[in-house]
């Protein structure tokens, strides 16, 4: 059913909306924060369904008419304010979107509702504008900020919205999605898990990506043979690592997740708690040749890259320095 239930985790926030609607205690301005691929996307939308719903569930009931028209992205009182700069929301487009419009009353539901993406772009002229309109909203009207960054906004807006936190999703809760949505194995669902840290929207996204199911392929396979390789192939993998759409981070949480299930195993010997455990065999064989000093030496030297690359160094230069420590050890 796709309700507040298709967001995967919130459980808190959906029983406070839910609460909200049943009671009628809504409050005129929500600021749903966090980070790309949490959900809040999602959380706005059917919240303003269902605001805007004719039944009366406490929840979007999908089958009526406002529903419907919420849901092929047509509904005349439920607007998302656009802007044409990546980078900002000038107040123009504020004004002309929400301010301008809001006084208009609503032409079929009850409530205007306007949802913000991505609301910390606001320059300081547009969110002026925009609270104005906070300090004495008409009573149909709703606004719900979406924003990965709320300190970027002005305390005083802050101060006038209902604040709701995405929090991490249980590792248990993105797993089940993942094998029953999508229908992956166990081993590409911890992987993706393990990626994505409590975020169902980019576990989802990598559980799909054909790209990164090669990029596993690749750094495994360097991994395992660095140490047959000449120079010249080496540079070779490393060419093909950087040319990934993937950011550089995600090859060095490939490696670091390596080491950790080598070490993991090397110390337990518990081969339930791997994150490769499609490759027990190589991380068998990887442990008996492996010494911890040395292991503790690649990882020293995956953080010094890490830190290489805040610091503007090129990919490619700081993949080659961890490579030859990997190789020596």
């Amino acid at each position: 059913m796709a309700d507040f239930s298709e967001l995967i985790g919130q459980e808190h926030i959906k029983e406070e909306l839910k609460k909200a609607l049943e009671k009628k205690t809504v409050s005129h301005a929500y600021i749903f924060v966090g980070e790309a691929g949490s959900g809040k996307s999602i959380l706005a939308k059917r919240f303003a369904m269902a605001l805007q719903c004719e039944s009366s569930e406490g929840k979007p009931c999908m089958k009526c008419r406002s529903c419907k028209m919420a849901l092929s992205d047509n509904h005349p009182d439920i607007i998302t304010i656009r802007h044409e700069k990546p980078a900002l929301i000038s107040v123009d487009e504020v004004r002309k979107q929400l301010v301008d419009d809001m006084p208009i009353k609503p032409y079929s539901g009850p409530h205007k509702i306007y949802i913000i993406p991505e609301a910390h772009k606001m320059n300081l002229q547009a969110q002026n504008a925009l609270l104005k309109t906070l300090e004495e909203p008409p009573s149909y009207g709703v606004i719900i900020l979406l924003t990965d960054n709320a300190l970027a906004m002005l305390p005083t807006i802050i101060s006038r919205c209902t604040l709701m936190s995405l929090r991490p999703v249980k590792d248990s809760v993105i797993k089940e999605y993942l094998t029953r949505e999508l229908h992956i194995s166990d081993h590409q669902a911890d992987l993706c898990i393990a990626f994505a840290r409590g975020n169902p929207g980019r576990a989802r996204n990598l559980a799909v990506n054909d790209s990164f199911s090669k990029l596993r392929t690749e750094v495994l396979y360097l991994i395992k043979n660095i140490k047959s390789m000449d120079s010249d192939a080496m540079f070779e993998v490393i060419k093909k690592l950087v040319e990934y759409k993937n950011d550089i981070d995600d090859i060095l949480d490939m490696i670091t997740l390596w080491y950790r299930d080598v070490l993991l195993y090397k110390s337990t010997e518990n081969r339930d708690r791997l994150v490769f455990k499609d490759e027990l065999e190589g991380i068998k064989e990887y442990s008996k040749r492996s010494s911890f000093e040395a292991m503790e030496a690649v990882i020293k030297k995956l953080d010094i890259t890490r830190e290489r690359l805040k610091a503007s160094v090129k990919a490619e230069l700081a993949l080659e320095l961890l490579l030859f420590t990997i190789k020596e050890n």
